[in-house]
């Protein structure tokens, strides 16, 4: 069932978004070569707690950290670990949290400077298939409208693989509602969009193939091929003639930059 938001309900998911952004700002401050994933995810925990939030995902079905951190060719759900961060990596950091009730979730993949052209172009496309998919997110277009403009742009145009196992999402009270929003599909299908509908956008692209493989955890995803891939997520408001965005890549992007880790070309 698609839980329509109030107004005041819509406001405090985009608290709840927006502190995700923070968190993810936190993070890109720290973002360096020789740093693991396992200090980013304890970071992470310690600014959501302490901004009287908590994480979304810990203990989310059994998941046991506070977020997800995904390196080169895994695409989501990966382990934060001790491994450390090399240059040239993809580092797709996904967070969610719980706040007065409702959650917030956002996504953004960091290369590790200097980064190959092939997977800038990556990092690029998909970025630019998820506004191209938010543009879609009005009331009285379709989910499909969504999913076409992004499978249209990362895989007709670019050639790269559409990730058909995972998928986007309604959120609120829960952390997954309906309807799910694939990043492939056609135009004029699915589910309408109506107004204060909350969805999460997040498109999963591959180098490569779309296929995808799992590691024995029995949650990170990885490409079959070993092919880096890429993931960016916004939490959406439904409006009519107009988007609105509840969460923000502006501070995100502001602090990568100052921490020297933007790709050339964004």
């Amino acid at each position: 069932m698609i839980r329509i938001k109030t107004n005041p309900e819509v406001e405090l998911i985009r608290e709840s978004a927006l502190l995700v952004s923070g968190t993810l700002a936190e993070l890109a401050i720290m973002l360096k070569p020789g740093i693991t994933t396992q200090m980013l995810d304890k970071r992470a925990e310690e600014f959501i707690l302490d901004n009287k939030a908590v994480p979304s995902f810990k203990n989310y079905r059994g998941y046991p950290f506070a977020t997800c951190i995904s390196v080169n060719d895994a695409v989501v759900h990966g382990f934060p670990n001790n491994n450390t961060i090399k240059e040239g990596d993809l580092v797709s950091i996904d967070v969610g949290v719980y706040k007065n009730g409702f959650h917030g979730d956002s996504a953004y993949t960091f290369g590790i400077a200097p980064v190959a052209e092939e997977h800038q172009l990556l990092m690029q496309a998909t970025r630019t298939s998820l506004l191209l998919g938010v543009e879609k997110a009005i009331a009285g277009n379709r989910i499909g409208d969504i999913s076409f403009a992004i499978q249209d742009f990362t895989e007709r145009q670019h050639h790269y693989g559409v990730v058909r196992e995972l998928v986007g999402h309604g959120l609120g009270k829960q952390l997954h509602e309906d309807p799910q929003v694939p990043n492939y599909g056609k135009k004029g299908t699915g589910p309408k969009l109506r107004e204060n509908m909350v969805i999460a956008i997040e498109p999963m692209i591959n180098m490569g193939t779309r296929d995808v493989i799992y590691d024995a955890d029995g949650w990170t995803v990885r490409t079959k091929d070993g092919k880096f891939s890429a993931h960016y997520e916004h939490t959406i408001c439904i409006k009519r003639g107009r988007v609105d965005i509840l969460s923000s890549f502006d501070n995100i992007i502001q602090n990568e930059n100052a921490n020297q880790s933007l790709y050339s070309g964004y």
